[in-house]
């Protein structure tokens, strides 16, 4: 049911809203993390409309992950989302996510959507390992280069589906 898995790499952070003081680290973070980077000015117009959110994963006083995302009706998406290189691979991003996954509901948001660049493989396995499956192919989504995006897709039903007929197998075998 969406749960996250911890190993013994686990690093521990506190996700937190975004504040203007983290943009130096953030920057940071966005510019060794992608060939084209957002700069600061685009940060800050994403995150001047109303349904944009930014979100920061913190280890101890340092920033070690972030993340952009717009509220819809019926959905979250994410529009960057990313973690230091010094960082990953220790259940950071995993945290991230799960944080956005507590944010769903079946009555109201019940996905997450995100666009994802279709060279990078690390982050489509990291997302296929989270309950994302690809939905789509974006022909020449990014205008900087050309490229397709893979259009990725984590609905809570899917999450839901497997449990309750385990529990109702259970229940069936003790009475209930």
């Amino acid at each position: 049911m969406g749960t996250v898995s911890t190993s013994l790499s686990q690093l521990r952070v506190h996700v937190r809203w975004m504040i203007r003081r983290d943009m130096p680290e953030v920057l940071g973070i966005e510019q060794a993390s992608f060939d084209q980077p957002w700069c600061e000015e685009e940060f800050l117009r994403v995150l001047r409309q109303r349904n944009c959110i930014g979100m920061v994963a913190e280890q101890g006083e340092r920033i070690v992950g972030f993340m952009v995302y717009e509220l819809h009706r019926n959905r979250i998406h994410v529009l960057d989302f990313a973690v230091h290189p010094e960082f990953r691979r220790q259940g950071v991003g995993r945290q991230m996510i799960a944080k956005l996954v507590g944010k769903l509901s079946i009555q109201r948001r019940n996905r997450i959507a995100l666009m994802i660049r279709e060279t990078n493989v690390p982050a489509q396995y990291f997302y296929k390992s989270m309950g994302f499956r690809a939905v789509e192919v974006v022909r020449e989504h990014f205008a900087d280069t050309g490229e397709d995006a893979y259009g990725m897709l984590y609905h809570l039903e899917d999450t839901l589906q497997a449990p309750p007929a385990l529990v109702n197998r259970i229940a069936r075998q003790l009475g209930g």
